[in-house]
């Protein structure tokens, strides 16, 4: 009987069976290396013991609670548990079940402080081109892909935007705090621009996600944007829905610079992909402020589900307990010395790029200019599809906004091992010399 199931597309995929590990088996047998963590999702791995035993023995108290008829005990040990991860003075703790949600929660949190505290006045919130926030309206205003936002511009209140610090494109030493300064100052003439007054905040991924391909800031950059934000009044939100769990080496991505926001958004690796969950952490002051002034007009149905929190819960004690950060970092190090080493193999590999097991890879036609391959050769999604076909499973999206260019990531579980990563560099070389052959590119000597 043909599904009912309304996928995203018409492209058919084979069945789930079950998954283990980094691996994943369809229900014909064939074994796949998870080889993105599902979407940047699965940060410790498929079926983890622990973390199921957790959730089992959840069930067996309770599986929902609602959040304004009681409180649960896992809900606040979650909360405790990720409170002691953050910066000082952040610890205030609003749980949600995905990333857009998360962001969505940081943005009318931010709009209802500023009400709270006599800055009416005070509701663009800038972010950055290219940039992907999330699938909600609220979470589409501030995200800088076309191809996402575009179908629903009529419905968007459209916010201010700068480029991305994308040094590698433009010619720039990404290790020169010149260059971070640079980029960071485009930040402080668009709150010039925009009226001081009218900007509410600055949202930024502090390592790229989908839509840059783990793109790591520039030398100085995350310091210059918190002084910026400090000098106008304007509210640093850090999305960490991505990068936040431990993926970068460290457990927030912004912790490689030591800078603090006053926001965070976080979900997908917090929960594993075990449950739906993700949270927003606030500065204590500002939560305070809205709730005297008479509450935060905002929730959803599953915020505290219990049986969510006692998985993400488990899920923070596992990546402790195995030293999965440091895992992380190590290997991390390892797969992106391998990525490297391809470029001296095919000469339209750009750029590599990272932190930890958040890295990518960029396919380009011109490695001195950075010109993009031809759109036409379809490059970001027909060598995810030949890397499938041989079962390493990766993550692409158009890097120039959507529109053109190729990027790949690379992303596997934080419980990957050098020789799992070197399964993961087999497949993927055997599928970038198809792709080089079928595309009809120039394949250095190996």
């Amino acid at each position: 009987m043909a599904s009912k199931l309304f996928y995203q597309s018409r492209l058919p995929r084979p069945e789930l069976d079950r998954a283990e590990g980094i691996y994943m088996w369809d229900k014909s047998g064939k074994r796949y290396i998870d080889g993105s963590s599902g979407a940047m999702v699965s940060n410790i791995g498929h079926s983890n013991p622990a973390v199921l035993g957790a959730m089992r023995a959840q069930m067996e108290k309770s599986t929902f609670g609602y959040r304004l008829h009681f409180q649960t005990e896992a809900s606040e040990i979650l909360a405790e548990k990720t409170a002691v991860l953050c910066p000082e003075g952040l610890s205030r703790v609003f749980f949600v079940s995905g990333g857009s949600e998360a962001v969505e929660s940081t943005l009318k949190l931010a709009r209802q402080y500023a009400l709270a505290i006599g800055q009416a006045q005070r509701f663009k919130v800038i972010s950055r081109m290219p940039s992907y926030h999330g699938s909600t309206l609220g979470a589409l205003a501030v995200t800088g892909y076309a191809p996402l936002s575009a179908p629903f511009d009529p419905m968007l209140q459209r916010m201010p935007k700068i480029p991305a610090p994308r040094a590698y494109l433009d010619g720039l030493d990404a290790d020169d705090p010149a260059t971070g300064h640079h980029y960071a100052d485009m930040l402080e003439r668009k709150i010039l621009d925009e009226e001081p007054d009218t900007v509410l905040a600055f949202i930024v991924e502090p390592v790229g996600g989908a839509s840059t391909g783990a793109l790591v800031p520039p030398a100085g950059y995350m310091q210059r944007i918190r002084e910026i934000c400090d000098t106008y009044g304007v509210l640093l939100i850090h999305d960490e829905v991505m990068s936040g769990g431990g993926r970068t080496g460290k457990f927030w991505g912004a912790d490689h610079w030591g800078t603090a926001p006053d926001l965070i958004s976080i979900s997908k690796g917090f929960g594993g992909g075990y449950v739906p969950l993700g949270a927003m952490i606030a500065r204590d002051d500002i939560v305070d402020a809205v709730l005297d002034a008479g509450g935060f007009a905002h929730g959803h149905t599953y915020a505290g589900n219990p049986l969510a929190c006692a998985a993400g819960a488990a899920v923070i004690d596992e990546i402790e307990r195995a030293g999965l950060i440091g895992n992380a970092e190590a290997v991390g190090i390892y797969l992106k010395s391998r990525l490297n080493a391809l470029m001296n193999r095919y000469p339209f590999i750009g750029d590599v790029r990272g932190k930890g097991l958040l890295l990518a890879f960029e396919l380009v036609a011109d490695r001195v200019t950075m010109e993009p391959l031809p759109p036409g050769l379809n490059a970001h999604s027909r060598l995810v599809d030949i890397a499938y076909d041989k079962g390493l499973i990766i993550y692409s999206r158009r890097t120039r906004g959507g529109l053109s260019g190729d990027h790949f990531l690379v992303c596997p579980p934080m419980i990957t091992t050098e020789a799992q990563v070197d399964e993961v560099m087999e497949m993927l070389t055997a599928a970038l010399d198809d792709f080089a052959a079928e595309a009809g590119l120039d394949r250095a000597a190996a």
